[in-house]
C-alpha cells in the first residue's frame, strides 16, 4: 500500500484528463451558428415527439381533431422551447469570458430539463387539476428528458463529426492558402473563411474584442492591427502547436516575440522585442504554464 501526500494531489492535478470536471466542452458546441440549429433541431424533434408519442397525457387536453391538436401543440412546444433559447444565449455570453467544464455543461442541460419539466407540469395540471402533482410532474421528468437530450446527443456527434471534417480538410492541403509556407499563420473566421495570413515573425499578439479577436502584428517598422470575427478561445485551439500561448483570458502572444518577462506586485508582464507595443499581463492561472513555455 502506499499513501498520496499532498504534493503529489497537487501533481496528478494538473493532468488535464485527470479529473473529468476539468475538462472543457469543445469550443465547437458554443459556436452561434450552432446554437441555432440546437434549437431549431430540438423544436422539430420534440414537435414530432409530442404527435407521434403523445406524453404528458396529452391526448386527453382537448377533445378536438388530429389537425388542431398539431396547432395548439406546436404552440406550447415553441412556448416550452423558449426555456432552451434563453438558457443558450445565457451559455453563449458566459462561455465569452469563462470555459465550460463537462460537469457545468451536464448540470446547465439538468437545469434546462428541469425548468422546462415545471413548465409542462404546471401547464398539464391547468387542464387537468384532478390528476397527482407527484405524478405529472415525474412523467414529465422524463419526457422532457427524451425531448432534450436525444436531440442533444445527435448534435453533439454530428457538430463533432462537422469540425473533424473541417480540420482534416486543412490538414490534406485543400486549403493551398495554409499549407503554401509553414512561416505563415492562416487566419480564419468563425465560418470557417480565410480572412488573413501573417508571417509567424511578425505576430505580435491576440487580444478578445466582444465578438471579434484584434491581432496585433508589425509591418514596414509599424504595428498594425486586425479585426476577426471569432472567439479567443477557437484561436488557442487552432494554434496549440506554435509558440502563441495563452496568458490571460483576453490575450494570447507570441512568445517568440517576448524579450522579458517581469514580475511585479500585481502578476506577470511580458515585454515583447517590438517597439511601442504595450506590456502583456500574465493572469495567476496562466503563470506556470507561460514561465515554462517562455524558458523552454
Amino acid at each position: 500500500m502506499f499513501k498520496l501526500g499532498v504534493k503529489d494531489c497537487l501533481e496528478w492535478s494538473n493532468y488535464p484528463y485527470f479529473l473529468s470536471y476539468k475538462m472543457k466542452i469543445p469550443h465547437y458546441i458554443n459556436k452561434k451558428k450552432n446554437i441555432v440549429k440546437l434549437v431549431g433541431f430540438t423544436s422539430i424533434f420534440a414537435l414530432v415527439f409530442i404527435n407521434i408519442y403523445k406524453p404528458f397525457n396529452s391526448y386527453n387536453w382537448y377533445p378536438v381533431s388530429e389537425f388542431i391538436f398539431f396547432a395548439y401543440s406546436s404552440l406550447i412546444i415553441l412556448t416550452g422551447v423558449i426555456v432552451v433559447v434563453i438558457s443558450r444565449i445565457i451559455m453563449y455570453h458566459y462561455n465569452k469570458k469563462h470555459d465550460i467544464s463537462y460537469w457545468q455543461y451536464a448540470f446547465w442541460v439538468f437545469l434546462e430539463i428541469l425548468f422546462m419539466s415545471l413548465f409542462y407540469t404546471i401547464f398539464t395540471l391547468s387542464v387537468g387539476k384532478e390528476r397527482d402533482i407527484m405524478e405529472v410532474f415525474k412523467s414529465c421528468i422524463i419526457n422532457t428528458s427524451l425531448v432534450l437530450l436525444l436531440p442533444y446527443t445527435v448534435l453533439w456527434f454530428y457538430f463533432g463529426w462537422r469540425e473533424s471534417s473541417f480540420i482534416i480538410e486543412k490538414l490534406s492541403g485543400k486549403n493551398s492558402i495554409e499549407t503554401s509556407s509553414f512561416k505563415n499563420i492562416p487566419f480564419y473566421d468563425e465560418n470557417g473563411i480565410f480572412r488573413i495570413s501573417i508571417n509567424k515573425n511578425d505576430l505580435l499578439f491576440i487580444e478578445a474584442c466582444d465578438n471579434y479577436v484584434a491581432i496585433h502584428y508589425s509591418s514596414n517598422n509599424s504595428i498594425k492591427k486586425y479585426l476577426l470575427r471569432n472567439r479567443l478561445k477557437t484561436l488557442e485551439n487552432e494554434l496549440l502547436n506554435r509558440s502563441i500561448v495563452r496568458c490571460h483570458r483576453t490575450y494570447l502572444v507570441n512568445l517568440a516575440k517576448a524579450k522579458v518577462i517581469r514580475k511585479e506586485s500585481d502578476g506577470l508582464y511580458i515585454e515583447l522585442d517590438t517597439k511601442n507595443t504595450k506590456e502583456i499581463p500574465v493572469s495567476k492561472s496562466y503563470e506556470k504554464k507561460v514561465s515554462e513555455k517562455f524558458i523552454s
